[in-house]
């Protein structure tokens, strides 16, 4: 007989993808086009918007970013933590490369390409922001997207839940010391009290009121929980894309006048992707996990939980931030460089178990 956790690992990661999330990189571009032209056509009123502030929060964005990230988190069964122990070699492949390796390659590939290689080229007074924002993206593991991922991988569905529900645990303690550490090495000042107001708001303060509204709805049956997350799941995009046109109605005077801005800071991050999901591919492989639990962990450490770094670059940094326009170039690209990675680690199947068998 299934467990409630299996029952909702398979609801979970078996949900197919939905038009919004098929189609992002396609509306977050429409969403730049959108929100340049509106702060060209009418810069009084989002400045209007940028001044609706309380204790360094944007009120509107904080209400944005809440409707992007509770209903992913309450996907997120923290019961299934305990399915951790079956497949420790994953779950030690997964750990290692979210939080040893993504977030400090992710630094030292910003030093390299945004403070060297590309200097001459972007705003001499945003390249300390433009770095941080990578480290934001970097900082923080995906947790959503990567259930449509491990599907389209056909990844092991139990895994899957129960990596996401750890690394969401390990994020709400380990996010604020780990971006202001390597903020702190990078050069860059780290507005500590910010920093934490921001993982309170939205890590802490999501993650408890996910969970609960995520108990009401399970209290009605599976069924009555799944239908009411195909209904709620549009509204993280949608959210995601209005705070997209807000942001880009602040940064299109930057935008204009140095369109190669976008390009050259996707440059790190598509290094960084291809780099974690190849390392945690080859790593499982190494210690002798199946496929699709190596699916799976490559994928988690491939993606970024994006939703969270745009919130954190703009209470840190500010909408017309070089570091809120670093993490929002990652949400442009997530998806086609996702699929790229899920059609790679398909293909490589039979080279990855002809590895195991070896054995």
């Amino acid at each position: 007989m299934s467990t409630q956790c299996e029952i909702t690992a398979k609801a979970t990661v078996g949900a197919p993808m939905s038009v919004f999330e098929r189609y992002l990189t396609v509306w977050v571009f429409l969403c730049i086009v959108a929100g340049i032209l509106a702060g060209q056509i009418a810069p009084g009123l989002f400045q209007a918007i940028g001044r609706l502030e309380i204790a360094q929060v944007n009120l509107p964005v904080g209400l944005l970013i809440w409707v992007m990230i509770i209903p992913m988190l309450v996907k997120v069964d923290f019961g299934a933590l305990h399915e951790v122990k079956k497949h420790m070699r994953g779950i030690g492949v997964t750990l290692f490369v979210n939080w040893l390796v993504k977030p400090f390659s992710m630094a030292f590939l910003g030093w390299l390409f945004v403070r060297h290689l590309f200097a001459p080229l972007l705003p001499a007074e945003q390249i300390d922001s433009y770095v941080a924002g990578l480290i934001l993206l970097a900082a923080a593991p995906c947790t959503a997207m990567v259930f449509v991922w491990s599907r389209l991988s056909d990844g092991d569905p139990l895994f899957t839940l129960s990596q996401v529900a750890l690394n969401d645990t390990i994020m709400v303690f380990a996010f604020a010391p780990l971006v202001g550490l390597l903020l702190g090495i990078s050069a860059i000042t780290v507005p500590w009290a910010t920093l934490f107001t921001s993982v309170v708001l939205y890590i802490v303060i999501p993650v408890i009121l996910a969970q609960i509204w995520r108990k009401a709805l399970l209290a009605g049956g599976q069924a009555a929980f799944d239908a009411a997350m195909e209904k709620i799941g549009p509204w993280s995009i949608a959210a995601l894309l209005v705070t997209l046109v807000l942001l880009f109605a602040f940064q299109g005077e930057a935008i204009l006048r140095q369109p190669l801005i976008i390009a050259l800071l996707a440059v790190p991050i598509l290094i960084q992707v291809f780099f974690n999901a190849s390392l945690a591919y080859w790593l499982n492989r190494v210690v002798g996990e199946k496929h699709n639990i190596a699916c799976p962990s490559a994928l988690i450490g491939a993606s970024n939980f994006f939703e969270l770094a745009v919130a954190a670059a703009i209470s840190l940094f500010g909408f017309e931030s070089g570091a809120a326009l670093a993490t929002v170039v990652g949400v442009l690209i997530e998806v086609p460089v996702m699929l790229l990675v899920v059609k790679v680690v398909n293909s490589t199947r039979g080279w990855y178990e002809a590895g195991l068998s070896t054995r």
